[in-house]
């Protein structure tokens, strides 16, 4: 009769390892490390109003990443963002001018975003074209049609409603910081916790193998929302200035 060992030497191990901890949390100790020494060592860069004046700075790019996270995760990027902002922000000025209608001018800049995500998401996942190329050459031809759109010159925007939400506070913050803030919980519980996140990190981990499971939506999908984002944040930015400033600034990220 044989017997059965019992003395669980085939029973998986837990073994410490840095390099796997490193990978997951590398750039939070970073930024922690970072933030301490500048607390220490830079006068005021702890107060209260500094702390606000960097939430608010960061706000656009942080709803900008929100959108570009999808795009990582499933192995892709998109160059074409900065543009993306930059035409939005001249298309939202120009049609609010246009129509006088604020909510007509912010859905015009938010469905050029989309359709600049369409556009990336088509010729790269239908087309096969590589992402490079593709959100290379959409990000010349997104800043080239906001030159056209604007005639080169800062575009002015009237309607002081558009200005409330750059301007606002909500419980002593800015009104962006809390939308940043809800975004990045909104988008963080969507790649980690649903069934389209987890499809898009599978993508960006083995696409060959997805592709043959079926699962083949996710990748034009992060595109929409990539693209769309930095048309919600320029409404965000640009409803902090009087003047349309995209030449100055958006466009020049790259």
């Amino acid at each position: 009769m044989s017997s059965v060992s019992t003395s669980g030497s085939g029973a998986p191990k837990s073994s410490f390892s840095f390099g796997r901890i490193w990978d997951q949390y590398g750039m939070l100790v970073v930024f922690a490390v970072l933030f301490i020494a500048c607390a220490i060592f830079v006068p005021n860069f702890a107060t209260f109003i500094n702390m606000k004046g960097l939430g608010l700075a960061i706000s656009m790019s942080g709803m900008v990443a929100c959108g570009m996270l999808f795009c990582l995760a499933s192995g892709d990027f998109d160059l074409s963002v900065a543009s993306v902002i930059a035409c939005a922000g001249v298309t939202t000025a120009v049609v609010i001018n246009l129509t006088e209608s604020l909510w007509i001018g912010v859905a015009a800049g938010l469905l050029l975003g989309i359709l600049c995500g369409l556009v990336n998401g088509f010729v790269i996942a239908k087309l096969k074209i590589n992402a490079l190329i593709t959100t290379l050459a959409t990000m010349q031809i997104v800043r080239g049609l906001a030159y056209i759109i604007s005639d080169g010159k800062a575009v002015g925007i009237e309607d002081e409603s558009f200005f409330a939400l750059g301007y606002a506070n909500w419980f002593g913050l800015p009104a962006p910081i809390w939308l940043t803030v809800a975004c990045l919980i909104i988008f963080g519980l969507l790649l980690n916790k649903t069934t389209f996140g987890r499809n898009t990190l599978a993508i960006g981990g083995e696409r060959r193998g997805c592709a043959s499971g079926g699962c083949t939506g996710c990748s034009h999908q992060n595109y929409y929302f990539c693209s769309l984002w930095p048309g919600i944040s320029n409404s965000r930015n640009y409803s902090g200035f009087t003047y349309d400033q995209w030449a100055a600034n958006d466009v020049d990220w790259l």
